[in-house]
Parts: C-alpha cells; structure tokens; sequence
C-alpha cells in the first residue's frame, strides 16, 4: 500500500457550487453541511451552492465554507474508499481541516472558529491599506532582498512559499505596489492578488491576538494523523503544540513548498487534495513531480480515486 498524505485547500479555492453533488448523493457529506449551518445558525449549503459568488467571496464566510466542503469530501472518501492517510497538511485555512481529519479539533468547533479568523484578519487592516502579490519566476533570497529594498519603513515581507518560482508577498499597499513595479522593470513576472487583506503577515498580529483568545476556549484532542505545519514545515504529533502554531500562523508564512519536500522525506508517494480545486495537487506537481497527485470534490474525481 503506497504512503498517502492529505492536503486541504485554503481561501481562493472556493466556488459556487461546491460540494453541491457530494451532498445530493451522500447522505455523510449532507450531514456535515448540516452541521455547518446549526454551528454558524446561517445556511452556508445555500451559500455555497447557489451564491452570490460576490458574498462568498467574503472572508469570513469564504473560511468556512471552504472548510466545510473540505470535510464533506473527506466523510464521503473515508465512507466509500477508507482510505487512511499516514500524514496530512493544510494551506493556510486549510491547517484547520487537516486537524479536524487527525481528530485534534471537532469539526463544529473548528468552523466557527475559522468564521471568527476570517473576520479577524479582515478586521486588522482597514481595506485597501493590505495587499498581496505573487511574485513568479524569482528565488526565496531575491524575493527577501526584494522585500527589504522596497519595503520604505512599511511592512513588506513573503507569506507564501508555494513552489519553485511562486512566492506570494504581503503588506502595506504602497510597498506592494513598489515591489510590483521592480520586478516588472527586472522583466520578471508580478500579479496582484484578488485579496482584502495582507495575510500571513505581521500586519496580522491583531488578529492572531484577537484568535488566540477563542482558542483557549476550544479543546484539542490527540491527533491520529501527524500534520505538517505551515509555520515551522515539520511534523506535529503534539496536541499541546497545536494552539500556538495556529495562532502563529496567522501572521507567518505559509511554508508550502518546505512542507511538502518535508512529506517526500518522510516517503510519502501520493498525495490527496481534499475539497474545492486542484490548486495544491498542481503546486505538488511542481515541487515534486515524483509524487502521485489526485483530489477529491466531485462525483467525478471520486471515481478516480482507488485504493
């Protein structure tokens, strides 16, 4: 039997429609949306189902619904293939359906508390104060010096390390803006992201300040399946380490590319993106094309997946 890790998408993975057909034909992936619903006392199905695509968008409802599909596809996998993953990750938002696969957090708590991330850190920073940027074709060090060069006494840092050339930078608006022009007139590649805030930046203090609160509030039990951190791209089998690294993670950088050679040395052969996209498998593909790649949101990619 091969090595088979799970990853779970994060924000920007999202669509209307998702998770629509595993909910009309399993009655497991229904209930999870269900669940979802009574916790927040809002009909996220109908959100995600139906839109509008402009309120799905939203972070703070974006979170949850991502997680939620995210899970349904997972009870739909685990009751018709039973497959069992020997580790599990997650990008950003993601973390938090990694850890509801391992055991450590209940699903219930886990989207509302991701509903009151999203609000956080679109709270810290006033809109069109944050930015982010992908900066493509560039090494970590250059991106870095990049970042220090134009920063200018505002917050410029990386806060996402996806795969070989795909760095996403985050902070001020102005810095962003700056690093964007220089990389363009170096004739590399910049795009601004589609996001209403700076994450995964120090601008994001606020809100892992305002998270870290609710945590204390919420247990976590031992975790089944190791998970691979975002912040420090190395295996958690603590239940007591699993507060502070969500809170950390709020305003550090995603090590997704650390993370995932962090799964190849461990001797992971495959790996399962869970829920909406195939964003993650993609990036796999790019840091490690070695690694057998599917995902699972769909009655289609469901067909695909065998033992």
């Amino acid at each position: 039997m091969k090595f088979i890790a799970f990853v779970f998408p994060g924000q920007g993975s999202q669509y209307v429609g998702m998770g629509k057909e595993l909910v009309e034909n399993f009655s497991v992936a229904k209930e999870v949306f269900q669940e979802a619903n009574d916790a927040l006392h809002l009909s996220l199905s109908t959100l995600c189902f139906q839109g509008p695509e402009e309120t799905l968008k939203l972070t703070e409802h974006t979170q949850p619904a991502v997680l939620t599909t995210s899970i349904a596809a997972l009870r739909v996998l685990q009751t018709e293939r039973g497959i069992v993953p020997r580790l599990a990750a997650g990008h950003s938002l993601g973390e938090y359906s990694a850890l509801v696969a391992s055991g450590a957090l209940s699903f219930t708590d886990a989207v509302q508390i991701v509903r009151l991330r999203g609000k956080y850190m679109q709270e810290a920073v006033p809109v069109g104060e944050g930015a982010m940027a992908a900066i493509l074709g560039m090494e970590r060090e250059e991106v870095e010096k990049l970042c220090e060069e134009v920063a200018s006494g505002e917050v410029l840092t990386p806060a996402n390390f996806n795969c070989p050339g795909q760095i996403v930078i985050a902070g001020h608006a102005r810095a962003v803006d700056r690093a964007i022009a220089m990389v363009k007139q170096n004739g590399k590649k910049a795009l601004l992201l589609p996001v209403s805030a700076p994450f995964h930046s120090p601008l994001m203090k606020p809100a892992g300040s305002r998270l870290e609160k609710d945590l204390d509030a919420i247990p976590v039990h031992s975790l089944s399946v190791p998970v691979v951190t975002n912040v420090e791209a190395e295996i958690n089998t603590s239940k007591e380490r699993v507060k502070s690294l969500l809170v950390a993670q709020v305003f550090s950088p995603v090590r997704w590319e650390e993370s995932m050679q962090r799964m190849v040395k461990e001797g992971v052969e495959r790996v399962l993106e869970i829920g909406p996209g195939k964003v993650l498998a993609g990036l796999m593909k790019r840091i490690d094309p070695r690694v057998e790649t599917g995902n699972l949101e769909d009655l289609q990619t469901l067909k695909k997946i065998t033992e």
